[in-house]
């Protein structure tokens, strides 16, 4: 006969197989949902434009339009990798382009670049160049939760002589980890003459934190 003792250990056995089980599930549910991974850059791509994913973000001020999308780390890791790349380099490649934070920020004016509505007025657009070229970086701003200003460290403005409907830039930035322990950044970009006075975005940190990944087994 099963003696009360032998009950009781049972029972607990029981009892802790089931709380070790409900941990394993619980883990794993965190780290599926930590971290989203893709066989191929237009699938993540796909992922960062959907709105509701919290890397993409538009506003509209007047006739300008607005977008800042979050570039992952991974995308600019694939344009960098050889034909006959292996898991070292991709880990390579991660910790260099890791160490900073990209976006691209989209303009445009009536749906074309921003320089052609200033094309009628030659000083006015040769300021306009002069400004995307060389002083942004007095133009564009990241600013923490707790109202310190990250640096621009580069940004790259390929000019497309009219035959794009946005004018478009790349931005870098430091990769600040304690601010990416606070709930948000403040995105500003100033006036760039057209009225819209300050223009700014709240840009959440977690899906930053949690940024997508490529598999890259199609080509591994």
């Amino acid at each position: 006969m099963q003696t009360t003792m032998e009950s009781n250990w049972k029972d607990n056995k029981t009892a802790l197989f089931f709380a070790k089980g409900m941990l394993c599930l619980a883990v794993l549910g965190i780290t599926s949902g930590c971290q989203k991974k893709f066989s191929s850059e237009k699938e993540l791509w796909t992922y960062i434009k959907n709105p509701e994913n919290g890397y993409h973000l538009e506003k509209t001020m007047g006739h300008i339009k607005y977008a800042l999308t979050y570039r992952p780390t991974d995308v600019l890791v694939k344009q960098s990798l050889t034909d006959d790349f292996d898991q070292m380099a991709i880990d390579s490649l991660r910790q260099i382009y890791g160490d900073y934070l990209y976006f691209n920020l989209s303009m445009s004016a009536n749906d074309q670049e921003l320089l052609n509505s200033k094309a009628a007025d030659r000083a006015a657009f040769g300021t306009m160049v002069n400004q995307l070229a060389f002083g942004m970086d007095n133009k564009v701003h990241l600013i923490t939760k707790s109202r310190d200003t990250i640096p621009l460290a580069d940004y790259i403005y390929p000019r497309m002589y009219g035959m794009a409907n946005s004018t478009n830039l790349l931005l870098v930035y430091p990769k600040d980890k304690a601010a990416l322990n606070e709930d948000y950044f403040h995105f500003t970009i100033e006036d760039l003459g057209f009225a819209t006075g300050e223009v700014g975005f709240k840009v959440p940190t977690k899906p930053i934190v949690q940024e997508p990944q490529l598999t890259f087994d199609q080509t591994l």
